[in-house]
């Protein structure tokens, strides 16, 4: 059975729907950074998601090709994520979407090194004839924070932003966003096929305790 990161780790990824804090260790990703609306039709962030999941892809079907990567695990290609983030504002700003800048990311195995991301890069270019240098090798250390599950749209996501907040401060903490920390999102349903009340997003912030 192939192995899936959303069961194995439910404490990152299906959180409950009430705050908690929460220590997220070093992870590998891949990245592709960018600006502007994501609702925009066939926009930067759009395009960004299109080259994030063929990169992400090449590397899990590589067990069916001549290509064998080392350690190689079947496993279950983990959700969406995106880090948020517009300039001079603590966390996000959801009225001015035009202002976001953010990183779109898709968790890698373990196995997955330096020199395999730059195979599999190779590879979905020569197969798709398209650029991919935009796409990161992203390591990254998330650290402390404060999460929890939001069900809804996305522009209702400040109620539970605010829950968090609270909750935060009733257990000694405060926000700590800053160079390496931002309003991270995780992508449980697929926006294609989930009715807008019933979408899964996980929401995290980054927290220290407070002085």
């Amino acid at each position: 059975m192939a192995f899936d990161y959303k069961k194995e780790y439910k404490e990152f990824y299906l959180p409950p729907k009430t705050p908690g804090i929460v220590t997220v260790p070093a992870m590998n990703f891949l990245a592709v950074r960018g600006k502007g609306d994501p609702n925009e039709e066939n926009g930067a962030y759009k395009q960004a998601l299109g080259m994030l999941y063929a990169v992400a892809f090449t590397i899990k079907m590589s067990k069916l090709g001549k290509h064998k990567l080392e350690g190689y695990f079947d496993y279950v290609v983990p959700p969406l994520e995106g880090l948020w983030w517009q300039e001079g504002i603590q966390g996000v700003d959801y009225a001015h979407k035009r202002e976001f800048q953010w990183i779109s990311l898709i968790h890698l195995p373990e196995f997955v090194t330096k020199e395999v991301f730059d195979w599999a890069v190779r590879e979905a270019a020569e197969k798709r004839q398209q650029d991919f240098s935009p796409v990161e090798f992203f390591p990254w250390k998330e650290g402390l924070c404060v999460q929890c599950m939001h069900i809804g749209p996305y522009d209702d996501e400040p109620v539970t932003v605010a829950a968090m907040e609270e909750y935060a401060r009733e257990q000694g903490f405060e926000e700590d966003f800053g160079e390496g920390r931002f309003h991270h999102e995780l992508y449980l349903s697929d926006v294609r096929r989930c009715k807008p009340e019933r979408l899964k997003t996980v929401i995290r912030h980054p927290v220290r305790r407070a002085l």
